[in-house]
């Protein structure tokens, strides 16, 4: 009874209704994905339940107090995929997109599994050979899963294109992928011990390997317009690629790697005795200053110039974005006043509050939930082109600021890393501060998710809803109000649950008439069932529900 109980827990009865709701929407046209993505489902579990039945993770120290969450961290991308790849068949079924598109998005289905499988592939066997006790029957089931999905994978490749070459190439470049993730997870989990569970590593894993992927893919497309480079161009974008999009890949991805960057840097300069590894002012200042001189380089210079050569852009990318803003001045740069008063006021406010004040620190943070509601509707509503912008401006500032805390770069890095501890909860470290990230991209992946074909009205809004109305509502309400538990060891309340879907409800209820068009009919049963899925996920996961809730809402919303 107790193995049974600790098999049929809370989040992996939840997680097993997300992937059927999805699979049983799937039309007959997508039945190679359906298959694989009920294959990866069964291997996830299958990883997760071994996983967790250990006292410990060989070689992997993870975030104390959660469990692995391989299951959901494993199927949220891919069930995404398959949720826009369903969307998108709508679509050419009422003649609004090209049947290139969906080829598109299937390939870049294929890609995201790829990459699950290899790394929960790598997991697995990572744990059987280092483990005391070897779990013969999971191994079994581990290698049935890969081979079939090998076998599908192919046939799916092969049925629709006999071209033996083109096949190859494609296996070739979703293990390419898988490799990439496997690689990338392990750096990972040794670069920020106890950061994340092993779930949270896996979806931010997967998601950089495709981001980069897709770069990788679309430079090669552009710079010697081969057929098959062309071919694995796959953005959720659509086939034609926006200027917002292409300007918020670029200083993304230049950010991200300018670490890598940074750190050779300094070996170079130490090498030839410019800068030292000493721990003095002076030293710190040298350091500062390369820092410094990097970044504009990086964000002037190389940027830019990978973004004038996958998109034509006739001018600086960033003056067109100068002239993008004032091509509606009233508006945009009133909405930029509007946030820029808004997070003034509310960050001195609240801050203050954090250091002299006895209110829970949790409560504190569901302000900015809110706040994130009175900022975000608004723009979606009437600039949402602007608002992506906006998005991927404040992500690359969190970037900049995340990088200059970890670093303790002169003069910013002690004051920020003073003043993102008065936000902090449980799931952040000195080493890694995530929870601000996990907020806005939380709000911004949806939106982003929504360019192009959309005909689910309430999509765009997944984020918002889920964290800024819903999860605020549940952790208020439950910490006030809450008496019934939904575990004996958990926090979670099923006064808050109910709060946050009543709340989520009467949100979408106020939102539909003002979104939606005569031809449209909201399926209220399914969008019932949508939110309470996602409450429940609130309810009983825990991993970081700021990055996950959303997704699930999202991908549930666009069936």
């Amino acid at each position: 009874m107790a193995s049974s109980s600790a098999f049929l827990t809370g989040e992996r009865a939840v997680v097993a209704l997300f992937i059927a709701r999805i699979v049983f929407s799937i039309p007959q046209s997508l039945l190679y994905e359906s298959v694989s993505l009920s294959l990866l489902s069964v291997l996830a579990l299958s990883v997760e339940i071994t996983v967790d039945a250990s006292s410990s993770l060989p070689r992997f120290k993870t975030r104390p107090g959660a469990s692995s969450g391989i299951f959901l961290g494993a199927v949220t991308l891919p069930g995404l995929m398959v949720s826009k790849l369903i969307q998108m068949s709508r679509a050419i079924s009422l003649n609004q997109v090209g049947s290139e598109e969906l080829e598109n998005l299937q390939l870049l289905y294929w890609v995201t599994s790829a990459s699950c499988y290899t790394v929960l592939a790598y997991l697995c066997f990572n744990f059987y050979h280092q483990s005391d006790s070897k779990n013969c029957a999971t191994s079994r089931c581990s290698l049935s899963c890969v081979a079939l999905y090998f076998g599908v994978c192919c046939a799916s490749f092969v049925v629709k294109s006999h071209i033996g070459w083109y096949t190859a190439a494609i296996l070739l470049w979703l293990f390419s992928h898988g490799f990439a993730a496997v690689k990338l997870i392990q750096n990972i989990l040794h670069t920020f011990p106890a950061c994340a569970s092993i779930g949270e590593v896996l979806l931010v894993t997967v998601g950089l390997v495709i981001y980069f992927g897709d770069m990788l893919a679309c430079t090669a497309a552009k710079s010697h317009g081969y057929f098959t480079a062309s071919k694995v161009v796959t953005v959720p974008y659509g086939i034609q690629r926006s200027e917002v999009s292409v300007i918020i890949q670029g200083l993304i991805i230049g950010l991200l790697l300018f670490p890598m960057l940074f750190k050779y840097t300094l070996q170079i300069l130490e090498r030839v005795s410019l800068v030292s590894s000493s721990d003095t002012a002076d030293n710190h200042i040298r350091r500062s200053f390369v820092f410094y001189i990097s970044l504009s380089c990086v964000l002037i210079i190389a940027v830019p110039s990978w973004m004038q050569l996958v998109q034509d852009f006739h001018i600086h990318p960033f003056l067109w974005v100068l002239d993008f803003v004032l091509s509606e001045p009233l508006k945009r740069l009133s909405l930029c006043i509007y946030w820029l008063v808004g997070i003034y006021v509310s960050v001195i406010r609240f801050y203050n509050i954090s250091k002299s004040s006895k209110i829970e620190r949790i409560l504190l943070r569901k302000y900015y939930h809110l706040m994130a509601v009175s900022m975000f509707v608004p723009a979606l509503i009437l600039q949402p082109k602007f608002l992506d912008l906006a998005f991927g401006a404040a992500l690359a500032v969190f970037l900049i600021l995340e990088i200059i805390r970890i670093w303790r770069i002169w003069p910013l890095g002690q004051l920020v890393h003073q003043f993102m501890n008065a936000f902090t909860d449980h799931r952040d470290t000195d080493l890694l501060v995530v929870s601000h990230f996990s907020l806005l991209l939380g709000c911004a992946l949806p939106i982003w998710l929504s360019s192009g074909f959309s005909d689910r009205p309430l999509a765009p809004f997944a984020g918002i809803l889920s964290l800024g109305i819903g999860d605020t509502m549940a952790s208020v309400v439950g910490y006030k109000y809450g008496v019934l538990r939904w575990s004996k060891t958990g926090k979670k309340t099923i006064e808050g649950t109910a709060a946050g879907i009543t709340s989520v409800l009467a949100a979408c209820s106020i939102l539909l008439p003002l979104l939606a068009t005569t031809r449209y009919v909201q399926n209220w049963f399914s969008l019932l069932f949508a939110v309470t899925v996602s409450g429940l996920l609130e309810a009983y996961t825990a991993q970081l529900d700021n990055a996950f809730i959303p997704l699930v809402f999202y991908s549930l919303l666009c069936l």
